[in-house]
């Protein structure tokens, strides 16, 4: 299944599950709502004839996390080298995932224009990346049970200032800027993906590809990273986890490749489709 968050014509944002070339709406308020429910009760929530159709609805981001969404850096080995090689340092792999997080606020939709300030930051850098939503409330919770967790899957484009990353030296404030989070353009759940460790990734900048690798290569599993987070720490149902991005990002190309205005950004996922944002700075 594949659930959205669609802009009715009256302006209001409503939850809804994709049946075809039609939505058919979710009678809960939000699809963080419908998600925070139980498994089991899911079901009922969905509306019986409430139908729109998919082609020509604007698309809202499917969920707002009710907290910081979480990342993970360095989750692809060649990602880790071109990072180590751009920044002039030796490679040292991590023997547990290095996790941050990006603002709520920075949530922007599939199909939005993000609008993106360069008095704050002139080197505006794409991340391509497979996001993880999570199901349940869960704590401590094995690796070879951890997938149980998942809702769903989408992708996500942790768009970044890397000079504020650069400046500030933790990674939160380059990260959270406004609409430097697109996500989406649904989210699809595991028993339609299938196998989330072995879709095709890739990113295109105005139709040019710019990576390209498979989650087959992560450094850390999605099982591995949902079963360290959640060590000492409850994961909550609408939880977001990015879990990190393959090789090919601007900041490590020879010479530099940095948004500019105008640009149209593709985060392309197997089993999830295109995630589109077209980028103005001023």
């Amino acid at each position: 299944m594949r659930f959205v968050t669609y802009r009715c014509a009256d302006g209001r944002s409503l939850p809804g599950v994709v049946e075809g070339d039609a939505i058919r709406t979710i009678s809960t308020p939000t699809l963080r709502a419908y998600v925070e429910l139980a498994p089991h009760e899911r079901i009922a929530w969905h509306s019986g004839d409430d139908l729109v159709a998919l082609r020509g609805t604007v698309l809202d981001a499917p969920l707002l996390p009710a907290r910081n969404v979480f990342c993970v850096g360095r989750n692809y080995l060649e990602h880790a080298r071109e990072g180590a090689r751009a920044s002039g340092r030796e490679l040292k792999l991590p023997s547990v995932p290095t996790f941050f997080t990006k603002a709520p606020t920075a949530i922007a939709a599939p199909e939005a224009t993000l609008h993106l300030q360069a008095r704050v930051s002139h080197e505006y850098d794409f991340e391509a990346e497979l996001a993880v939503v999570i199901g349940i409330e869960c704590k401590d919770l094995p690796e070879e049970q951890a997938l149980r967790a998942v809702f769903g899957y989408a992708a996500l484009n942790d768009v970044t200032a890397r000079d504020l990353q650069r400046e500030h030296v933790q990674w939160f404030k380059g990260k959270s800027l406004d609409q430097s989070c697109p996500f989406g353009p649904w989210i699809v759940t595991p028993d339609e993906l299938g196998d989330p460790q072995n879709l095709a990734i890739a990113f295109r900048l105005n139709g040019v590809e710019k990576q390209r690798s498979s989650t087959a290569k992560m450094i850390f599993p999605i099982a591995r990273l949902i079963a360290e987070l959640s060590k000492g720490m409850t994961l909550l149902p609408g939880d977001v986890i990015a879990t990190g991005t393959p090789e090919g990002v601007g900041f490590a190309r020879t010479p530099p490749e940095f948004l500019a205005d105008g640009d149209l950004m593709e985060v392309d996922i197997q089993g999830i489709g295109v995630l589109r944002n077209k980028v103005a700075i001023a």
